[in-house]
């Protein structure tokens, strides 16, 4: 009976083991995500901040064009500078 519940306990223990590392790599991989989305909101920022300093650049700086840039990007700051062109920002 000894020998039935240690392998009962090295099963469990396999489970748990296997339970913290998949939970690790989902972690990791969450984390990975988060990080360059944070990333690409402060580039986003500074840049919309950097591109106003053009003297024949005038976004102006709201709620709105900050969530643009922010969640945007690069890409955001794009879609401003187009919108600024244009004359629709």
């Amino acid at each position: 009976m000894e020998g039935f519940s240690f392998l009962v306990l090295i099963v469990v223990a396999t489970f748990i083991i296997a339970g913290g590392l998949a939970s690790l790599r989902i972690l990791f991989g969450v984390g990975r995500k988060i990080l360059a989305l944070a990333g690409n909101i402060v580039l986003g920022i500074f840049l919309l901040f950097g591109v106003n300093i053009l003297p024949f650049v005038n976004i102006p700086i709201n709620p709105l064009t900050v969530l643009v840039a922010g969640f945007g990007g690069v890409t955001g700051v794009g879609i401003l500078l187009i919108g600024n062109i244009l004359g629709l920002v």
